[in-house]
């Protein structure tokens, strides 16, 4: 059968605040047929004019990439914005992934499966019974309504929720439930996650645009959600220069390739490294490491992505030599008096009240006990600094101080030339004891 005329325009873009979500505007006769196209390729419509994908895996490029595809070849004309085509063409993966040994393709295959059974639960296909805590993993008893009736046994959260078990029966496999996780159960879902959340509320609003089709944020979003704040092209190169002339006491250190500079301190256990090459938000611009000793182990490092801006690079830098080594405890106070909002799942987040940055906890991480980040997802930020679990407290007080300021100050780009205010040590949190050192 012959596929009606193909008459329509297609334009894809990122979401204006929601990265890496993805717009959709059709126009023209036959743009009902090509909305058609697109809502069986995972976009859903959000006004008369507009759809979005958005997806709890954070493939959106990936998937956007591949309707273009099909669309093309349905005769559609697709127009696909530079800022999209950036993002299809990144390079990226999840940081700490918990399933070792998997390839991307392995990893995208996990991530469908999960995004599969977060549409199933969110339409209502797949009922959940009980859900509990299996230790830092969320698990869940549920059944599809429609269909062939089968029962199944969730494990995890977003895009790592996978079955765990298949049941014919309903009975069978609520009693299986309650037989291994006995007092732990409790009746219906859990709660949704961040990214659920964000997910919903996502495909709950509207986006607007003008005459050529360009996508604008709902008023309500450019309202409650500024721009996030990120570095400009050069401002790191322009912050290393500044840095060594105004601290005599690091030197550059000249390295075989001139991708790459490194810095060290005189004492020779302060040592940066920073990337000339990184450019994507996703690449590590900068590795930060402090020792025991010029022969010593590694007391704790933090890295750093391309567009993180500068402002808290130099709170990273700036008074290294001070902080001293120990089990750090979170900053918890200043972002509690300054209005920020606490979220306890597996980690604890804490998020600023009028925009798109966050300082997260995850008590089990070594390479990433703490994440200052912008943008809504730690798993796919806008930009991130990951720091070590036996990071100088100072050095967290000073971060989470220019995070604050940051947000109150409400600047749409922290430059690299503003003077950081002089700061205190924050003390740890009384009556919590300190966590044994980790070392690398």
């Amino acid at each position: 059968m012959p596929y009606a005329p193909a008459d329509a325009h297609v334009r894809l873009d990122l979401h204006p605040t929601h990265t890496p979500a993805v717009v959709a505007t059709t126009s023209g006769p036959t743009s009902d047929a090509a909305r058609s196209h697109l809502h069986d390729l995972g976009f859903r419509s959000t006004s008369p004019s507009t759809m979005i994908l958005a997806r709890i895996d954070r493939e959106e490029p990936y998937y956007a990439n591949a309707a273009v595809g099909q669309l093309r070849q349905l005769g559609y004309t697709v127009e696909v914005t530079p800022e999209l085509q950036e993002e299809i063409d990144a390079e990226w993966t999840w940081p700490d992934y918990p399933l070792p040994g998997r390839s991307r393709e392995d990893i995208r295959e996990v991530s469908a499966t999960a995004q599969r059974l977060h549409d199933d639960i969110a339409a209502g296909r797949l009922l959940i019974h009980l859900h509990a805590h299996d230790g830092p993993a969320t698990v869940a008893v549920a059944t599809y309504t429609s269909g062939i009736r089968r029962s199944l046994h969730l494990r995890g959260e977003n895009h790592l929720r996978q079955i765990s078990n298949a049941y014919a029966d309903e009975a069978e496999a609520v009693a299986d439930f309650h037989r291994l996780h006995s007092v732990a159960v409790r009746p219906g879902p859990p709660p949704l996650t961040d990214v659920e959340k964000s997910v919903r509320k996502l495909l709950a609003s509207s986006v607007q645009t003008d005459a050529s089709g360009q996508g604008e944020a709902p008023a309500e979003t450019v309202t409650k959600t500024p721009p996030v704040p990120t570095a400009g092209p050069g401002e790191h190169e322009e912050f290393l220069n500044t840095f060594l002339e105004s601290n005599t006491d690091w030197e550059r250190y000249r390295t075989w390739s001139d991708e790459t500079t490194i810095v060290n301190h005189e004492s020779l256990a302060l040592r940066a490294e920073f990337d000339h090459e990184a450019r994507h938000r996703t690449d590590t611009a900068w590795t930060i490491a402090a020792y025991e000793s010029p022969v010593g182990e590694r007391r704790w490092h933090s890295t750093i992505t391309a567009t993180t801006p500068v402002t808290f690079v130099r709170s990273l830098m700036e008074g290294l030599s001070n902080a001293p080594w120990s089990s750090a405890e979170a900053p918890y106070g200043p972002f509690r008096e300054a209005g920020w909002t606490e979220d306890h799942t597996s980690h604890t987040t804490w998020r600023a009240p009028d925009r798109n940055l966050a300082f997260e906890h995850n008590p089990h991480g070594v390479d990433d006990r703490w994440t200052a980040y912008g943008g809504g997802d730690p798993n796919h930020p806008t930009w991130a600094i990951r720091l070590s679990a036996t990071t100088a407290p100072e050095v967290l007080a000073r971060l989470a101080t220019k995070l604050i300021d940051a947000t109150a100050l409400g600047c749409d780009r922290p430059r690299g030339r503003a003077t950081p205010a002089p700061l205190s040590p924050l003390p740890p949190p009384a009556g919590r004891p300190q966590p044994g050192a980790r070392h690398r």
